[in-house]
């Protein structure tokens, strides 16, 4: 991975990161979770947790492993820290199809209303809140790809660049998919993503599941008194 590559296009796609024995070793552990809590989704389209880590401490260090954290200190000048693990599976028969959009809210500990901070939810027990603009530029997402994932199979398509116009209104100008790219990854890659990048995901359409880690990292703090609802730092 070129760092000026992942910072110009808004991705980039690392082979290898994690061996079969750690996928093996994630998978075991995430199947063996109870299903019934507000931070699990259980629908014929999709299986989730939200907030992972703090639901399956005992993956945090497989998922942590060297191999990513050298790639977490290339990217980062400062102290880093996570700020959202979600488990996503998407089934074999799913027809979960997700349009563009670009991610634009964190989980956050309260609600405190402040300059900057828009568009405020509450869902599951958690607050959810559109950040400055810095902290969503300098937030960086990594998705672990649990299986092989093709466009058959719902590899996200992404437009390189379009991280780099702000929060983008999907009616504009700055909204053109004419340079998409499709990003197939084998099970133990990574990618690397900005929240700002326009990404979307089709439907599944070869009967084969996508179980993908969403991770999110910043070295930015929160205006206080607010702070990251997942918020766990990482001994480098």
């Amino acid at each position: 991975m070129k760092e000026l590559d992942f910072k110009s296009q808004g991705y980039s796609i690392i082979r290898d990161i994690y061996s079969n024995d750690e996928i093996s070793s994630i998978i075991d552990s995430i199947q063996n979770h109870k299903t019934d809590n507000k931070n699990t989704i259980n629908t014929n389209s999709l299986y989730a947790i939200r907030q992972l880590i703090n639901y399956k401490p005992e993956i945090k260090d497989i998922v942590f492993n060297n191999k990513l954290k050298i790639v977490l200190n290339n990217l980062f000048s400062s102290n880093y820290f996570l700020t959202k693990a979600i488990y996503f599976d998407k089934p074999p028969l799913s027809n979960w199809f997700v349009s563009y959009h670009q991610d634009l809210s964190i989980a956050v500990d309260k609600k405190y209303v402040t300059e900057g901070y828009k568009n405020w939810t509450f869902k599951n027990g958690q607050y959810g809140v559109q950040p400055p603009l810095n902290i969503l530029e300098s937030t960086i997402t990594v998705r672990i790809h649990l299986d092989d994932t093709t466009k058959e199979n719902g590899a996200l398509r992404v437009i390189p660049k379009s991280h780099l116009k702000g929060v983008i209104r999907l009616e504009s100008e700055n909204f053109n998919i004419k340079d998409e790219r499709i990003c197939e990854l084998n099970k133990g890659d990574i990618m690397l993503m900005k929240p700002l990048l326009l990404h979307a995901s089709n439907k599944t359409t070869n009967k084969k599941r996508r179980r993908v880690i969403h991770l999110e990292f910043n070295d930015s703090t929160l205006h206080e008194p607010l702070e990251c609802l997942e918020y766990q730092t990482l001994v480098n």
